[in-house]
């Protein structure tokens, strides 16, 4: 079953989240945690990950937190589901050629058609898309 992981999950919160607060705010990972009763070293390492692709920048000290540093609307939610867990595919075959079967497999090519469409249906779907308040 394809499936949004809870790490996935988190960031579009916590993205969505800073989106209401607005461009210059900072909010921290405790806040986000606390509201959402989201486990806080989970989301603390899913933000980093968002820090280092460059969507959000991290801002040190006693005030600091997290601002959204790339335009939510340019980033594909392709894009953004392989920052968070790596590249999207239903069977390992789809990025690794490594499988014993691999040129005698009879499921592998329609299986990669299954995958190509998902992928197209997420590259249409801009992060905005998913976070932006109603």
């Amino acid at each position: 079953m394809l499936k949004i992981t809870r790490k996935v999950e988190y960031a579009l919160i916590a993205l969505s989240q800073m989106q209401m607060k607005g461009d210059d705010s900072l909010t921290s990972v405790k806040e986000i945690s606390r509201q959402n009763d989201i486990p806080y070293e989970l989301l603390a390492k899913t933000m980093q990950l968002l820090a280092r692709a460059e969507i959000v920048e991290a801002v040190k000290g006693p005030h600091g937190g997290y601002q959204i540093i790339k335009d939510p609307t340019d980033i594909k939610m392709t894009t953004f589901f392989e920052i968070i867990e790596g590249p999207i595919g239903f069977m390992d075959c789809y990025f690794d050629s490594n499988c014993d079967q691999i040129h005698t497999c009879s499921i592998r090519t329609p299986i990669q058609r299954i995958n190509d469409s998902i992928r197209d249906m997420f590259n249409n779907i801009s992060l905005n898309d998913i976070t932006r308040s109603v």
